[in-house]
């Protein structure tokens, strides 16, 4: 049995995920999941492609083949390696699914390459992440991450919210392990993978220790319930090409007195670890790597895309128009430049492994939230009104005015078939409910970015550069 295969009959394990108010009871083939399921079904099979394969994995101590996103680098190459496969990956989606392309696989690689630093912060961390790494390397299996507590209100801490399980936290211990009461947001891509680890994604103050928690669980596991948003799944591929692929869920996920098992505790209500593990600079790195190899991958689409519309109508010969197309390209390549240049410059870190360097990812990182919604301003741009013209479906062509319509929906270097076909592709990306959902995923995933610009700016290496102006002009 393929892979991709493996993974599709691992999804009827039993999961409560609610969508409409509804149990779904067979999620492979639902039509509001069975698009997507399939897509990352066939990313699954890829690894084991005789020509692709060899560029997605790599073979473990066990003698089993590992998704890359699971490869510890010792040295330079493996970089390299790990960015490979995450570009292939990330193309064969354009960069649109976010969470199959191997974010938190590489999360839970990093706490496995740093588990020593917690071995008296927190006691079993290290055995127990040891463990629970190479199940999910050896056994394929896909995570996400759900790590905020509910919007309810943001000016109050976890405990001031008024019911003390809004958030999650422990209700009692058992000999099995901790019963756990309240919500996390937000699961994105959770009704298609394997696990799912909860943790906070902010810096919990002693007040909040009892909500200082991470644990990994199953998709499946008792007690816990994945609440979907509205759908944007279309079962319609001609007409919503990517909706009908790629539309990667995003839910909040419910815990209902549920038994999370000792050796899936992995940080019991302890801040201080939780942050210093947050916050271990190999982590940062090493996390953001597939996030920047994703964006190269998301801007070249949108910039194909623009090219195509401009072709489409005669307009490149336009000097404006020729600048709108500069900018999408000097997009990507300034994007491709600090993801060339964080690989470069990997660091060895004092554990023994390697990490692309944070700087240029956190710079790439900080202009993709503002270039990516101007990529699709400037496909709007190039479009105008024309990307409403295109009809209710390409089916129309072939009814009674198709005739006519071969004549009216023309471009200037393509049928009007080719044509409406770029136009329904450019409206997925400028104005569908999953293109709105993407404009404000790349905007907010990494954090509201008035923080992360200005944790940025906190971060960098600044007095080098003050104390070499210093010297040389005594008016600073």
């Amino acid at each position: 049995m393929t892979a991709g295969k493996q993974y599709v009959q691992r999804l009827n394990d039993g999961r409560r995920v609610w969508l409409n108010g509804e149990l779904i009871k067979d999620l492979p083939n639902h039509p509001d999941f069975r698009g997507t399921v399939a897509s990352v079904a066939s990313l699954m099979d890829l690894q084991e492609h005789p020509d692709i394969g060899p560029n997605l994995t790599f073979q473990t101590e066990t003698g089993v083949r590992a998704n890359r996103a699971f490869l510890i680098p010792e040295n330079r190459d493996d970089i390299d390696r790990r960015s490979l496969a995450f570009k292939i990956w990330s193309e064969a989606t354009f960069g649109v699914m976010s969470r199959v392309s191997g974010a938190y696989r590489s999360q839970i690689t990093g706490f496995y390459a740093v588990r020593d630093t917690l071995r008296q912060d927190a006691p079993g961390f290290a055995e127990k992440i040891s463990r629970y790494y190479k199940d999910l390397r050896d056994r394929d299996l896909l995570i996400t991450s759900a790590g905020h507590d509910p919007q309810i209100d943001r000016s109050k801490l976890s405990n001031e919210l008024g019911d003390l399980y809004t958030a999650v936290r422990i209700v009692r211990e058992t000999e099995e392990g901790i019963i756990v009461r309240g919500a996390k947001m937000i699961a994105t891509g959770g009704p298609y993978m394997d696990e799912i680890i909860v943790a906070p994604v902010g810096k919990k103050t002693r007040d909040e220790q009892h909500y200082a928690l991470m644990f990994v669980i199953p998709v499946n596991n008792p007690g816990v319930h994945l609440i979907c948003r509205e759908s944007f799944a279309s079962t319609n591929e001609e007409n919503h090409p990517l909706s009908a692929q790629y539309d990667e869920m995003d839910a909040i996920i419910v815990f209902d007195d549920a038994l999370i098992p000792w050796e899936r505790v992995l940080i019991k209500e302890d801040p201080e670890a939780l942050w210093k593990l947050r916050s271990n600079p190999f982590l940062g790195a090493f996390g953001l790597h597939e996030n920047i190899v994703r964006l190269v991958s998301k801007l070249e689409f949108v910039a194909a895309v623009g090219n195509e519309l401009a072709d489409s109508i005669g307009i490149k010969k336009f000097t404006h128009v020729r600048e709108k197309l500069a900018e999408l390209f000097f997009q990507l390549e300034s994007i491709k430049a600090l993801l060339l240049a964080a690989e470069q410059r990997s660091v060895l870190f004092p554990n023994g492994v390697w990490a692309p360097d944070m700087q240029p990812l956190n710079t790439a990182k900080n202009l993709g939230n503002r270039y990516y919604p101007r990529a699709l301003e400037i496909l709007q741009l190039l479009t105008g009104a024309g990307v409403l013209q295109a009809p209710s479906t390409i089916a129309d062509l072939r009814g009674p005015l198709g005739d006519a319509m071969q004549l009216y929906y023309r471009g200037a270097d393509r049928s009007a078939e080719e044509r409406i076909n770029l136009l329904k592709l450019t409206w997925e990306l400028v104005g569908s409910p999953l293109g709105a959902r993407h404009e404000l995923y790349e905007r907010f995933y990494a954090g509201d970015p008035a923080r992360t610009y200005a944790g940025q700016y906190l971060e960098y290496a600044k007095q080098p550069m003050i104390e070499k102006a210093k010297a040389r002009y005594q008016h600073i």
